[in-house]
């Protein structure tokens, strides 16, 4: 078995899981899902699904993960319950689920640094989604940024995703920092930071069906829930540092960049008469059509478009990294092979199960379905259950290891996570499976299947 590798330091494993947290989710499905579930009403459910259920289920992550030192599989037959493996086996398997997906939408963002560079998009930006997002050239573009991906994780924690996450997160909030003040000065500024940021009770309660099993998906998908990667990630943390304020610090930071996105792309889509249907509608195509028909009509729009998909694409990059190190470390732990020629067999297999949501984007859109709506949530409650009705008081006390003691916060917690969050995963999942499964226009049912079930 080759050694373990740890974190150089602690700020190290707090940028590289703010780096995961900060991702796609933040700046590709936030704003979208924004607008197809209800503008700042879906954005009020989000930040309650994110205290309520995402930070108390993070720091059920980090207890296992620390607690064991281990793959996020491993773990729990290391905790002493061995047929709880297939918990894990289940979180990593979503997280390599979501990243075979995921690397398409970063060859998008390849594309779209080019096609703001040269104005390529301009003149239509639908038509250029179009031509890039499907076929022989979405799947070279997909192979070009999982090559960038496996190269950083084939370098190993230290060396590879630690120094890669320490310039890429920075980077992250510096630029969306400098966009949002200039989104600021656009015309339909005020507009969009309304529609944005002013929930009605009204349009809560009218879009609360569908937009609250959305934005606890997009908790868990924002804070990189479900997939093992704060289980994983915190198996490399020392036992002296405190996990409540880790988990803190990446929150609030995670939920920042998500906030520093819609500030960025409303008053850009307001300033430019945008459709929001195009938007909210377009799926998977919103934040490519929607927000470069924005830069289309603005004076220096190539080049903030530029900058703005570069910032995207360093997104994707940290968040990709972390996704396939869940899979790398389950396989360093268990196979006398090196970690270089485990990354490429792992994006191997990642590039081959990608193939059809880079060929079509219906394929993409049902992959990300079933992520948000059945896997992530399934995921998530087999692990809150296990930490907080299984193991229970053992997790309170590794949470209090690190802290100088929580006093009652440690039994509220575990509390929480065994009512609050259980019954909170369990009325998502199913509203997520109602969507899937029982509507007139299911959105589960695989495209082959669809199709041919169609008029």
């Amino acid at each position: 078995m080759v050694e373990r590798e740890t974190w150089a330091t602690r700020v190290g494993f707090l940028v590289a899981a703010i780096g995961s947290a900060v991702g796609l989710g933040n700046l590709w499905q936030f704003p979208f899902k924004t607008a197809a579930n209800g503008g700042a009403a879906f954005v009020a459910f989000y930040l309650i699904a994110v205290v309520l259920i995402g930070f108390p289920a993070m720091l059920a992550e980090f207890v296992v993960g620390r607690r064991t030192n281990v793959n996020a599989v491993d773990a729990f037959a290391e905790l002493g319950h061995r047929r709880w493996r297939v918990v894990g086996g289940l979180a990593v398997a979503t997280g390599f689920w979501i990243l075979s997906y995921y690397n398409v939408v970063g060859g998008w963002v390849l594309r779209y640094i080019l096609g703001s560079a040269t104005g390529a998009y301009f003149d239509a930006p639908g038509e250029y989604f179009g031509a890039v997002s499907a076929g022989p050239e979405a799947v070279l573009a997909q192979a070009l940024f999982l090559g960038i991906v496996v190269a950083i994780v084939a370098l190993g924690i230290e060396n590879g995703i630690e120094k890669a996450t320490k310039v890429m997160v920075p980077s992250i909030v510096v630029i969306m920092v400098v966009l949002a003040g200039w989104a600021a000065t656009l015309g339909g500024a005020g507009e969009g930071y309304a529609y944005f940021l002013s929930p009605s009770l009204d349009a809560m309660i009218d879009n609360a069906r569908t937009a609250i099993p959305f934005a606890v998906g997009q908790a868990f998908f924002t804070l990189s829930l479900g997939m093992a990667i704060m289980i994983t990630y915190s198996s490399y943390v020392g036992e002296d540092d405190s996990l409540p304020f880790d988990g803190g610090v990446i929150v609030v930071t995670n939920t920042l960049v998500g906030i520093l996105a819609g500030l960025v792309v409303f008053p850009i889509l307001f300033a430019n008469d945008i459709d929001l249907a195009l938007t909210g509608g377009g799926g998977a195509s919103a934040l490519f059509v929607a927000v470069a028909a924005g830069f289309a009509e603005l004076p220096l729009g190539r080049w903030l478009g530029a900058v703005f998909f570069a910032v995207v694409l360093i997104a994707a990059l940290s968040s990709a990294i972390s996704l396939m190190e869940v899979t790398v470390s389950w396989a360093v732990d268990n196979f006398d092979v090196s970690r270089p020629m485990l990354a490429v067999t792992v994006g191997l297999g990642l590039f081959v199960l990608g193939l059809p949501s880079a060929w079509d984007t219906a394929w993409l859109t049902w992959f990300d379905n079933l992520a948000y709506s059945l896997f992530l949530p399934v995921s998530v409650l087999a692990v809150v259950i296990f930490v907080g009705w299984v193991i229970g008081r053992d997790a309170v006390d590794e949470l209090r290891r690190g802290t100088g003691g929580l006093g009652s916060l440690g039994p509220l917690w575990l509390w929480t996570l065994r009512l609050v969050v259980v019954v909170g995963v369990v009325a998502t999942l199913y509203f997520g499976i109602t969507e899937l499964f029982f509507q007139n226009d299911p959105t589960g049912v695989p495209p082959l299947i669809a199709g041919a079930l169609s008029p």
